[in-house]
């Protein structure tokens, strides 16, 4: 990576902030991963997210999030720690509406029985307004969300990959289940049209907890 390219991301203003969180990370995961390793994967991640990220107050501490959640799911696809849950990913173009609905929808109709993800091929620096609107009506603060890159490590830790109905395309491994969710984009529709789009993804949701926890669903 040339000088100006790292002077551009901020990556020499924040080098010592990167450090910091890889040796809390390092720790974390001491005899899973070599410290390289966890610092290799830190830088990465802030690369990714500072790409499209719109406010970099908040790169230190999504970086560390993101980072954490990549070598979990590095640790978990290797076999080094195990899951108790099964592993849901929604995958998007952008990670700014249906993926990031479904993913906060499944997460509380799941309460702790699956483990939820959501990521983007080519992430949006925010999420759409309206979508973090119509889930406040829910009760649900998606305002501290944020575009994550598609990273070949969480797909391989999920059970579950579900497409949003984007044409978007996942890494195909086998042992996997793959669903793609036709459903029309939030972006740029009125706030009615929005709301009928997560009501049609809440009714998905419940069923795929249903078919992943073997309970029946509730209306």
């Amino acid at each position: 990576m040339t000088e100006n390219h790292e002077t551009h991301l901020g990556l020499q203003d924040n080098t010592e902030v990167l450090h910091r969180i890889s040796a809390r990370l390092g720790e974390r995961f001491a005899g899973i991963f070599a410290a390289e390793t966890v610092e290799r994967y830190v830088f990465e991640s802030y690369t990714a997210l500072a790409r499209t990220a719109k406010i970099t107050t908040y790169l230190p501490a999504t970086t560390e999030h993101f980072a954490s959640d990549r070598l979990s799911a590095l640790a978990k696809s290797k076999g080094a720690i195990a899951s108790e849950v099964p592993e849901v990913l929604f995958v998007c173009v952008q990670n700014a509406g249906r993926s990031q609905m479904a993913a906060a929808l499944l997460t509380v109709e799941a309460k702790g029985r699956i483990h939820v993800r959501s990521a983007g091929s080519l992430p949006a620096s925010e999420l759409d307004p309206a979508v973090v609107t119509v889930m406040s009506e829910m009760g649900l603060d998606l305002s501290q969300n944020y575009p994550k890159p598609l990273t070949d490590d969480v797909v391989r830790a999920s059970d579950v990959v579900i497409t949003m109905g984007c044409g978007d395309s996942c890494p195909i491994y086998p042992g996997k289940r793959y669903e793609d969710w036709d459903l029309p984009d939030p972006a740029d529709q009125p706030l009615d049209t929005v709301r009928e789009i997560r009501d049609q993804i809440h009714d998905r949701v419940k069923t795929l907890v249903a078919s992943l926890t073997k309970e029946p669903t509730h209306s």
